[in-house]
């Protein structure tokens, strides 16, 4: 099915309410929402928008791209106006470019992807923190989870690091870049005097690879795991079990996307 005009669309949302990315049956996910706004500014015009990839159930970004096919011209300025005038406020366009590219597939087309996973620890935060940021209530060896997270750098085999792979997902795969620093640029009033994220860089992730990443280094900040056996889980020969420990998702966030 062809249409007149494609474009490539930037925006942000908060996921604390939805059930992930991808549409699913009676239950309010991000591109059920978008679609939906979009039938309203958009209404009359036979149109299809693809997402640059799935994030789960509460997770966040804020920088997602879509691709718009479209039958009408879209006036970027009057778009963007329109379109955050009428979605719902954790949704918000950011920019809007037309694609010259008629091979141009956001799925496909290369790019890198920056996750962030913030995160505190030692005692109960406020409420409010729960859809930002993950609070840990025990205390945690943070410099051990900082020299664990620069474990998981380069290529290596990340088939503990997958919920249910088949036989055909590609487990061998380049991180550009793991580690944790302390936060400071997500911030607010009701959050805990000190937080810390996890920055992690890559061409593509498994499903919940950074979440399983995440639960491990906290296993090793609370003395569970040591860095012999992150090592060890990396080595696709290694007979370890299937790591069980798993991030909440609310800490995730995808901060930022770069096609090549």
């Amino acid at each position: 099915m062809n249409y007149n005009y494609t474009y490539l669309v930037k925006f942000q949302y908060l996921g604390f309410r939805f059930h992930g990315w991808q549409k699913q049956p009676n239950l309010k996910t991000v591109h059920w929402a978008l679609d939906k706004t979009l039938k309203f500014v958009c209404k009359g015009i036979r149109f299809k928008t693809i997402g640059v990839g799935r994030t789960d159930a509460k997770v966040s970004s804020t920088d997602y791209s879509y691709q718009l096919f479209i039958d009408e011209e879209i006036e970027a300025n009057d778009f963007i106006k329109r379109f955050n005038i009428n979605s719902p406020a954790d949704i918000r366009v950011l920019e809007i470019q037309e694609l010259n590219d008629e091979k141009f597939n956001i799925i496909q087309h290369s790019k890198i992807k920056e996750y962030r996973y913030y995160f505190s620890f030692g005692e109960k935060n406020h409420p409010y923190c729960a859809p930002f940021l993950v609070g840990y209530l025990q205390n945690l060896d943070i410099e051990l989870m900082q020299e664990a997270a620069r474990l998981f750098e380069g290529f290596h085999n990340f088939k503990h690091y997958c919920t249910k792979p088949s036989e055909e997902t590609k487990v061998e795969r380049t991180i550009e870049s793991c580690e944790i620093i302390e936060n400071t640029e997500l911030t607010a009033s009701f959050f805990p005097e000190k937080s810390y994220v996890l920055v992690i860089k890559g061409q593509g992730f498994l499903r919940n690879q950074i979440r399983l990443i995440m639960g491990a280094l906290t296993e090793v900040g609370k003395g569970n795991y040591d860095l012999e056996f992150i090592k060890q889980s990396l080595d696709g020969n290694s007979d370890i079990d299937f790591l069980k420990a798993i991030a909440p998702a609310s800490g995730l966030h995808l901060h930022d996307i770069k096609f090549k």
